[in-house]
């Protein structure tokens, strides 16, 4: 099934379920007025909204109406935990490299990953909005499991378990803002602004043979100003898979229902398919010409990000937004 939350009903949106087509919603209210309270009792809620998803694409649900992607705030429009990792190992060693930084030895075993901002989720619509160009705007095209309750400690195998849905995220991040906040040696704050989530979530199943080994198979497509940017191939050159990073996560903690675990930029070793982000795509410019040619985003541009199942239909609806400047308060 899939799942939506429109801009109603308050910081926490209206959860609807959603046709296969994208087309079509319907009020999940009667079940749960949220998609956070469903995933807080997931195993009883996620049946019922099973039956409704059922009922809406054979044509037998009540209160259909046609779903303008406009009207969806992101599916969470908040949530409790938001833990990104970098589990690429080709867009760590170049972006690192264009850093002039080493990448640790022990990332070959054990991910990377920071605490990303989760108080505000951008809607897929909605604009990204930074103060000033010079902060070095950037997309990360990337993609995201929720969970429910995570015990701590689990084991990958049993993480495995507890992923409900999956989705799409533009992790903006600011890059001349990032190589001062790591010279502190205490991570990213200014540098990572709100990300923006795809206009639904999908449960596993809908993604059929797609989804196996705890990674997603399928092209992420991104567009700038209409212009093909890239397409790396999501299930190819994942170094740790999406149980493997939730397992990391909940080492020393419980992750509580609703926590987003994402898997960094998207990118191959093979960078004909293009990239995720600019600072990728800067690095091989420069490792091939000897400088970047591409300069980051500029008020006005749009960021298109996307994946298609095997037939050519959204999966789970096109991130659209422009980048905006943001006034003084």
């Amino acid at each position: 099934m899939k799942l939506g939350s429109l801009k109603e009903g308050g910081r926490d949106g209206t959860l609807v379920v959603v046709s296969r087509d994208l087309a079509r919603a319907v009020r999940a209210t009667g079940i749960a007025s949220t998609l956070q309270q469903a995933l807080e009792d997931w195993s009883n809620i996620a049946p019922r909204l099973a039956a409704l998803s059922e009922a809406l694409d054979a044509g037998r649900a009540d209160g259909v109406f046609d779903l303008e992607p406009a009207q969806l705030a992101a599916p969470l429009p908040r949530a409790y935990e938001f833990v990104d990792g970098s589990a690429y190992l080709p867009h760590v060693e170049r972006v690192r490299r264009a850093r002039g930084a080493e990448v640790p030895e022990t990332f070959y075993t054990d991910p990377l990953m920071y605490q990303a901002t989760s108080a505000g989720f951008l809607g897929p619509r909605d604009p990204v909005r930074v103060v000033s160009e010079d902060y070095g705007i950037d997309l990360e095209a990337e993609i995201v499991v929720v969970t429910d309750d995570v015990p701590m400690a689990v084991t990958p195998e049993q993480a495995a378990g507890h992923i409900q849905l999956i989705g799409l995220v533009n992790d903006v991040s600011l890059r001349n803002l990032i190589p001062g906040e790591l010279a502190k040696g205490f991570g990213f704050l200014q540098s990572k602004p709100r990300s923006a989530l795809s206009p639904v979530f999908v449960t596993p199943d809908e993604l059929g043979d797609a989804w196996r080994g705890n990674k997603l198979h399928r092209p992420l497509v991104t567009h700038v100003n209409g212009e093909w940017f890239g397409a790396p191939e999501a299930g190819v050159d994942m170094q740790f898979d999406f149980a493997q990073l939730v397992a990391h996560a909940a080492k020393t903690r419980p992750l509580s229902a609703g926590t987003l675990v994402g898997s960094g930029t998207i990118a191959n070793q093979d960078t004909s398919l293009g990239a995720s982000c600019f600072a990728e795509k800067r690095t091989v410019e420069a490792l091939e010409h000897g400088a970047p040619k591409t300069p980051f985003l500029a008020f006005g541009d749009r960021v298109r990000i996307e994946m298609f199942d095997a037939g050519g239909a959204s999966i789970f609806g096109a991130i659209d937004q422009l980048i905006e400047h943001q006034p003084a308060p």
